[in-house]
């Protein structure tokens, strides 16, 4: 994956696109402005040269993301190119709006492991002693911390990237492909998530995430049966749990228990736009002010107007 500032940049970015796309302004002459408020110590700048180069000749942005799979991860582009077909109903708006909470969970991410890295680096006195009779150091952090909070945000990662593509009917064989080929996911994850491809939509994918668990090998040992040949176990006890009480249910309900009890990043949602109910009452009655108004108009253009009719007193 990249550094903390590679994505606290991109979701900057991001964010900054997804305000300025509102006032019908080109792609090309966003990046182009974008491209001096970000840090010339990352290489956005870079890769934002590389895509106003790409635009101008092919107009996508998803193929100058492709091109720059170094930089932008596969699920980045895959969000992009979904938003620029033709024929779909993702649009360029709700992409960026995931796209910069997408960067913000890398961020974390990200900060949490150089944290946990700089804590693993520090060195404090043990109580053991060298053959000089000098105090020995031993580093502090385990390991085992470290390959948990990967853990836990490989699952973060796969219940957002999946709940995107469910929500937005984004397709599964194309977007689990971009999932498995994300950095954030090791190998076992990788093969997990390619064998899923082919299985989501025919197995509950409650299911399919139980038998992942560590909740479902539990109870494979509670009953002492044979571990071997099942799993991979990659989400923990409380998400096999959450995930054997969702069972035949909406996806959207297990997405939102994982959210609740776990804690897991929710996906942004499109903002309908709000409607005022007294727009319209308000404007017939200007229209209405309107026409008497060309009424009076055209009486004194043809000097019919009479303008007694405003002072004199009705006759009883």
């Amino acid at each position: 994956m990249l550094s903390h500032a590679e994505y606290v940049e991109q979701a900057y970015l991001f964010g900054l696109l997804r305000e300025r796309i509102a006032e019908q302004t080109p792609m090309q002459e966003l990046l182009k402005q974008l491209q001096h408020e970000l840090l010339a110590t990352t290489r956005l700048p870079m890769a934002i040269d590389f895509m106003l180069t790409e635009l101008k000749h092919s107009g996508l942005m998803g193929r100058a993301m492709a091109k720059l799979s170094h930089y932008f991860a596969p699920f980045q582009t895959f969000l992009v190119e979904e938003s620029e077909k033709e024929t779909g109903r993702f649009s360029i708006d709700v992409a960026l709006q995931i796209l910069h909470a997408d960067a913000q969970i890398r961020t974390n991410y990200t900060a949490g492991l150089e944290a946990q890295a700089s804590n693993a680096a520090q060195e404090i006195p043990g109580m053991s002693s060298s053959p000089d009779g000098s105090l020995t150091t031993a580093r502090v952090g385990a390991p085992a911390s470290e390959e948990s909070l990967r853990q836990r945000g490989r699952s973060g990662f796969f219940f957002f990237q999946f709940e995107c593509i469910s929500r937005n009917r984004l397709g599964y064989p194309t977007g689990m492909k971009a999932m498995a080929a994300d950095p954030v996911y090791d190998d076992a994850w990788s093969n997990w998530l390619n064998r899923l491809r082919d299985e989501v939509g025919l197995v509950d994918i409650a299911d399919l995430i139980f038998l992942a668990s560590e909740e479902y090998r539990r109870r494979l040992i509670a009953q002492r049966l044979e571990s071997t040949g099942k799993g991979p176990f990659l989400f923990g006890e409380k998400e096999g749990s959450i995930a054997l009480a969702n069972r035949r249910k909406d996806p959207v309900y297990l997405f939102g228990a994982m959210q609740r009890h776990l804690g897991y990043p929710k996906v942004p949602r499109p903002v309908k736009p709000k409607t005022d109910r007294d727009t319209i009452p308000a404007l017939l009655r200007r229209m209405e002010r309107l026409e008497s108004r060309i009424k009076l108009m055209e009486q004194e253009q043809r000097q019919e107007f009479d303008l007694s009719r405003y002072y004199k007193k009705p006759e009883p």
